[in-house]
C-alpha cells in the first residue's frame, strides 16, 4: 500500500468521512480571492483581508509545506422536526445545524492532532501543523483541489455521497505525497440555492456577498443589523441553512456519527421567548462549549429581538419587550423599537 493510501486509511479509522491529499499550490485562486476582497464582500471580517499571501501560499504560513491532507467530518444531527418546518414556525428559533451541538473546533483539532501523530508513527517523523476553520487557510479551495468535493453555487463544498453538511480540516505537512484529482462539478443548471436565499446574498453563481448573508449578519456582524435585512432574517437567530436545505445533493447527506454534534439544550426545537428570557449568566452557562457563545450575549439578544419582531403578532411579545426595555443597552433598544413596530404591522 502506498504512503498516501496508508494515511487515508488511518484517517478513516479515526472517524473522518473523507481523506484526500493535494499539493500546496493555489495559483488559480489568486484572482478570484483578491477580487472578492476588492469588492468588500468580506464585510466586517477584516481578518479575511489580512495575511492574504499566507492564504494563497500555504508554505508562507507553514514553511516547508509540500502537501496538504484534507479531511471532512459529517455534522448533520438527527432532530425532533424537519428544519424546513421550523422556518415556517415563526415563534420558534432557527439555529444553523452546525451549531446545535458542541463547538467543532476543539473536536476536529484534537482528532487532527491524533491523526498527525498516527501518520508519524507509521511514516516517520514529519513537520506539520493542523487547522480547522482557523488561521489564514483557504479551506474550501484546498478541499476542492484535493477532491473532497466541488464548490457549489452557494460556495459550500458538495459531494455526491455526503451533500454539504460536513466540516473541513487540514494537516499541512513537509511530506511529499501523491495527490488526488479534483472532482467534477455537478451543479449543472440548478440554481435552487440562489433562488432561495432570503437576502439575495449569492450575487452570482459561486460568489457570496457576506454583507448580505444571514449567517454573516447574525454571527460575524457585531453592530446593528441593517434595516433592509431584518424582515428577511425571519426566525433565524444564529446562521442560516436555506441554501443547503434546498440543495438536491443533500438528499444523500449522512447523519453524523458524532454524539457531540447532537442538539443540546433543546436548541433544535425551542421558542424565541424562551431564548430571550435567558439572562447573560444563563446564556454563558448553557452555551459553554458551543460555537454560539463566541457571538456574546448582546448579539444573541439582538438576533432574538429581530426574530420576535418577525414572529406572528402576539401581545405577549410586545408586552415582554416593553417591560424589559429599560434594562437593555441602547444597542438592543434600537432593535426592540423596530421589533415592536414590526409586531404591530403583523397584526
Amino acid at each position: 500500500m502506498s504512503t498516501s493510501n496508508i494515511i487515508k486509511q488511518a484517517g478513516l479509522e479515526l472517524g473522518f468521512q473523507q481523506v484526500a491529499i493535494t499539493d500546496a499550490r493555489l495559483d488559480t485562486e489568486h484572482a478570484h480571492y483578491e477580487e472578492w476582497i476588492a469588492r468588500n464582500y468580506h464585510g466586517e471580517m477584516g481578518y479575511m483581508a489580512r495575511n492574504v499571501d499566507k492564504r494563497l501560499h500555504p508554505p508562507a504560513l507553514v514553511p516547508d509545506t509540500l502537501s496538504v491532507i484534507c479531511v471532512s467530518l459529517d455534522y448533520l444531527p438527527t432532530e425532533q422536526q424537519d428544519p424546513m418546518d421550523l422556518l415556517d414556525h415563526a415563534n420558534l428559533a432557527y439555529l444553523s445545524r452546525y451549531a446545535l451541538g458542541r463547538d467543532y473546533h476543539k473536536l476536529i483539532r484534537k482528532r487532527l492532532q491524533k491523526f498527525a501523530e498516527r501518520i508519524g508513527e507509521v511514516c516517520g517523523d514529519m513537520g506539520y501543523r493542523v487547522f480547522t476553520d482557523s488561521a489564514p487557510v483557504l479551506e474550501k479551495a484546498l478541499a476542492v483541489k484535493a477532491g473532497i468535493g466541488w464548490q457549489g453555487k452557494h460556495s459550500n463544498i458538495l459531494h455526491r455521497e455526503h451533500g454539504s453538511w460536513f466540516f473541513l480540516g487540514e494537516i499541512f505537512t513537509d511530506m511529499q505525497l501523491a495527490v488526488d484529482a479534483p472532482l467534477a462539478n455537478h451543479c449543472g443548471r440548478c440554481r435552487s440555492c440562489i433562488d432561495i436565499c432570503p437576502t439575495a446574498a449569492i450575487v452570482e453563481p459561486y460568489v457570496v456577498d457576506a454583507r448580505r448573508c444571514i449567517s454573516y449578519l447574525t454571527i460575524e456582524h457585531r453592530s446593528e443589523i441593517p434595516l433592509e435585512f431584518r424582515a428577511a432574517i425571519g426566525n433565524r437567530i444564529y446562521g442560516c441553512d436555506d441554501c443547503q436545505l434546498v440543495c438536491p445533493w443533500n438528499r444523500f447527506a449522512k447523519y453524523t456519527r458524532e454524539p457531540d454534534f447532537q442538539p443540546r439544550h433543546g436548541l433544535d426545537h425551542i421558542s424565541l421567548l424562551q431564548c430571550y428570557r435567558w439572562s447573560e449568566e444563563e446564556f454563558l452557562l448553557r452555551m459553554e462549549g458551543s460555537a454560539i457563545r463566541r457571538i456574546g450575549y448582546q448579539c444573541w439578544l439582538r438576533n432574538i429581538v429581530i426574530a420576535l419582531g418577525n414572529a406572528a403578532y402576539d401581545p405577549h411579545i410586545i408586552a415582554t419587550l416593553q417591560q424589559d426595555y429599560s434594562g437593555h443597552s441602547g444597542f438592543i433598544q434600537h432593535h426592540v423599537d423596530w421589533a415592536i413596530q414590526q409586531q404591530g404591522q403583523n397584526k
